[in-house]
């Protein structure tokens, strides 16, 4: 995934996934990686002739990422991490519940404004 800032993306991205079982995989200098099992994300500095295009999970590519959580709880205790780690929680006025009546999830955003999801399982 290219990023905007390196290290906000590090300090967000290096967090969460932490917090979800991964482990910090590779680090160089425009870049970095973690892995869980044979799950493998790659996170690089955007290269400057690019920077102004800017993201939108509307334009073709990426919408969001999801992840499983283990259980309600643990979408509920991320929910409070989150929030006190000042994360933007998305559709607040439907949460936990914003992907349906039986869909038990929160959704917010990384330092580019890229959607994420940490759905229990149903």
């Amino acid at each position: 995934m290219n990023v905007s800032d390196i290290e906000a993306s590090r300090k967000f991205w290096g967090w969460l996934l932490e917090e979800l079982g991964y482990n910090l995989y590779q680090e160089w200098e425009n870049g970095f990686s973690y892995k869980e099992n044979t799950t493998y994300l790659v996170f690089v500095q955007v290269q400057e002739r690019f920077q102004d295009a800017g993201y939108h999970r509307s334009r073709v590519g990426l919408n969001h990422l999801a992840f499983h959580a283990e259980s309600r709880e643990h979408v509920d205790k991320m929910t409070e991490k989150l929030t006190k780690r000042q994360v933007p929680i998305l559709y607040q006025d439907r949460h936990p519940f914003a992907g349906g009546e039986d869909y038990y999830a929160v959704f917010f955003e990384d330092p580019d404004r890229i959607k994420v999801e940490l759905a229990a399982p149903e």
